[in-house]
């Protein structure tokens, strides 16, 4: 199935249905009065969080949907039936922003979590209810209000503990399944992963962490070179990210340069973002010549004046992989204790993280900006080269056949 993470859509709940006109027509009773029925509420339209669906694909194809209408009222004080209410089920970890107003109306992290985007319109009243001492034949309804109707744009963001940051055939999908049953597709040429990989480490019983594996990056990444950065929102979630480097660049490349073009990279997508733990992983240790390894490592560590852990690994041959693996896991506990014992952490870490998005939906929209205005310069450019052209053929004298003068005495 195709992966797809961002989809826009426009929702419409249902119009409530109008109040009836009418009056009791029944044998031997000639003045019955009114009783016309209330008409129905309009169904509203909800999103629910499914675990079972992972991408946003179906909203690509339907990008309309609208929510029953409620039935009108019936005479003998019958309601109409209330419309029905739409679900439409989104993957977990699924952001809605109504795209008028660029508000985030809800984020869906918890499978069955429901979120309601667009309220029926409210039933009309039939005449029944406006009957009085002095207006016993009212003729007077309500109409049902319109339904709300809004623009929505859906952003998935993965669900991960773990995100794995470097440069394409850095070692990223050869980790994830070092450490994880997933298997990812490795090999040996740039841009083998195109979308997100996920993979669940487990490293005791009922002891266990996500890690998700996103498109390497390459430099000019955050002005749309390579795969540009559109997958680095899957990273927002994620609460330690490693760094993979590879010690032995198939280009002739440093290092030191290949990380730090990481870094320079997600400081252009989210400052916010580069605050966040970083692990610093050492790959492909296993090519690099035994006497070598220290001095590489070390100019590497050197170069980024790094100060944080660093792991000296090769994950083709899972060398130093369940040492990292342990870490985490120590890592998450001891966060997940400490946030329990001090909520202030928890607000502090919602807060980095709301930063984080802001910061990422920003910059996405900086891009998509930008690229509108290309697209929209070259269309002028070419519209007025054709104008050009044509304005050109017909100005052209060729100098074949008589030539005409005109004067005017």
């Amino acid at each position: 199935m195709k992966f797809v993470d961002e989809a826009s859509i426009s929702v419409e709940a249902g119009k409530g249905g109008n109040g009836c006109l009418s009056f009791r027509r029944e044998k031997y009773i000639p003045k019955g009065g009114p009783d016309g029925g209330d008409g129905g509420h309009g169904g509203s339209v909800y999103l629910l969080a499914d675990g079972q669906v992972n991408t946003l694909v179906d909203f690509r194809y339907v990008r309309r949907y609208k929510a029953e209408t409620g039935q009108g009222g019936m005479g003998s004080e019958m309601s109409g039936r209330q419309g029905e209410d739409l679900y439409l089920k989104v993957p977990v970890g699924t952001t809605v922003v109504d795209e008028d107003t660029l508000e985030i109306l809800g984020d869906l992290v918890e499978d069955g979590e429901v979120l309601k985007v667009a309220e029926g319109g409210r039933r009309g009243l039939g005449n029944i209810h406006f009957k009085s001492s002095v207006n016993r034949a009212p003729y007077q309804t309500t109409a049902g209000t319109m339904g709300e109707s809004r623009n929505l744009k859906f952003e998935m963001k993965v669900i991960a503990d773990v995100g794995l940051l470097g440069l394409p055939n850095a070692g990223k999908s050869t980790f994830i399944r070092a450490v994880s049953a997933a298997k990812p597709k490795v090999a040996d040429y740039p841009f083998t992963t195109l979308v997100p990989n996920l993979g669940v480490v487990s490293v005791a019983k009922h002891k266990s962490f996500v890690v998700a594996d996103i498109p390497g990056l390459i430099e000019g990444a955050a002005e749309g070179a390579g795969l540009g950065i559109r997958f680095l929102k899957h990273l927002v979630r994620t609460r330690i990210l490693l760094h993979v480097v590879d010690m032995n660049p198939y280009d002739g490349s440093t290092p030191a340069e290949n990380a730090q073009v990481i870094i320079d990279e997600l400081e252009k997508f989210s400052p916010e973002l580069v605050n966040r733990e970083r692990w610093l992983l050492l790959n492909k240790l296993d090519i690099v010549p035994e006497d070598e390894r220290e001095e590489r490592c070390q100019q590497v560590i050197d170069a980024l004046n790094w100060k944080g852990p660093v792991y000296k690994i090769s994950a083709i041959t899972k060398d130093g992989t369940q040492q990292i693996s342990y870490d985490i896991m120590s890592f998450l506990d001891k966060r997940a204790e400490a946030a329990a014992e001090n909520p202030e952490l928890l607000e502090q870490e919602q807060q980095h993280r709301a930063q984080v998005e802001e910061e990422a939906r920003d910059r996405m929209q900086e891009l998509e900006d930008r690229r509108d205005q290309y697209r929209a310069d070259r269309k002028a450019e070419k519209l007025a080269a054709k104008l050009a052209e044509e304005m050109g053929d017909d100005d052209d004298d060729d100098g074949e056949g008589p030539e005409f003068i005109y004067t005017h005495e």
